[in-house]
């Protein structure tokens, strides 16, 4: 409550939004993820409302799902979309987003340097995630601290990883191909899939949607997967015993970057959007509210809020992902993953 009297009281000193932008658009339509919406309303959407006077329409859904149905209908009515930096990076180089205008977001001279550096190839980035290893200490005998456990024999059958087509399928594979001691870029992938056959009997299942983790830990089907650190919020609200770590070996990765339509007719408030998703007022207060990193570099967590997100020491260790590379390997990638998951 306090986070949004101050983003009020910022606003009313006009210093969120520059009221000439808003133009006469009444209504934009937003596409982001399908996860917390109802947190993205009231911490997102409305104080967005209450200062431009612009409604917002969300469509929601997973990145993969969302961008397809753009590449395959770029005119359909959306203003503005949010979607991982391997999505985002396709869709820049296909043209389906208006070539940025830095004058327009005034707020992007904050951003981490990292995200800085993605500006031009994924669009604006306004939080980072990377991947780690959520467990139950209280289901195996001995303590996950490296990638290299996942292959303990004792966890046969126990473990979740993301499916190839999900976000962090691709990035799973470049820590599978370090496990091998292969940069995966040297061979492109050859290598983490002889890793992955020797994982696949401790496999039990692949997943697309993280919420699905929720309940196989419930359940008691699985005792470690490897997740996106933006999860593990949702997985331990009801599974209090799990535990997340980033092997100290390190990680990689992920931007979620918002772009603004080439064939939107409401750039001018797409952009103020745009604006708004990196205001450090609105960091601050979303990386309480829906776990996500920041990218605006004035923003300050508490040690508790800083817990199981990519900041600190953990977005020191935090390797960057070619997602040109992946996009250029990913056919081959999901064939070979099918060969040896499903076969």
């Amino acid at each position: 409550m306090k986070l949004r009297k101050a983003l009020l009281s910022l606003a009313a000193a006009g210093l969120l939004f520059a009221s000439s932008q808003v133009g006469a658009a009444d209504q934009l339509v937003v596409s982001t993820f399908a996860i917390n919406e109802d947190i993205i309303k009231s911490d997102i959407f409305e104080p967005f409302t209450e200062q431009t006077g612009v409604e917002i329409v969300n469509e929601a859904g997973n990145s993969g799902e969302r961008f397809t149905k753009l590449q395959n209908n770029p005119n359909a009515q959306i203003d503005v979309i949010e979607l991982s930096q391997s999505h985002s990076t396709q869709g820049v180089k296909e043209g389906l987003f208006e070539p940025l205008d830095a004058s327009k977001v005034e707020n992007i001279d904050q951003l981490i340097e990292n995200g800085k550096a993605i500006v031009d190839e994924a669009g604006v980035p306004y939080a980072v995630n990377s991947l780690g290893i959520i467990y139950n200490p209280e289901a195996i005998d001995f303590e996950i601290k490296e990638w290299s456990d996942l292959w303990n024999p004792a966890l046969e059958g126990k473990i979740a990883i993301p499916d190839i087509t999900a976000t962090f399928g691709p990035i799973f594979m470049h820590t599978v191909s370090d496990y091998k001691g292969v940069d995966i870029t040297e061979d492109n992938g050859e290598a983490a899939f002889q890793g992955l056959e020797e994982l696949k009997p401790n496999i039990l299942r692949t997943y697309s949607k993280s919420s699905d983790l929720a309940n196989l830990f419930q359940s008691g089907e699985i005792v470690a997967a490897v997740v996106g650190d933006f999860a593990v919020p949702m997985i331990m609200e009801g599974n209090s015993s799990v535990q997340y770590i980033v092997p100290e070996s390190g990680t990689y990765a992920n931007y979620n970057t918002v772009n603004v339509l080439a064939n939107s007719e409401n750039k001018e408030a797409a952009y103020d959007y745009v604006n708004w998703r990196i205001d450090q007022v609105l960091q601050t207060q979303v990386a309480s509210s829906l776990n996500e990193s920041p990218t605006n570099a004035n923003v300050e967590l508490s040690e508790d809020v800083a817990a199981n997100k990519t900041y600190g020491e953990v977005a020191e260790r935090a390797k960057p992902v070619d997602f040109d590379f992946i996009d250029s390997n990913l056919e081959t990638w999901i064939q070979q993953w099918n060969t040896i998951i499903n076969q």
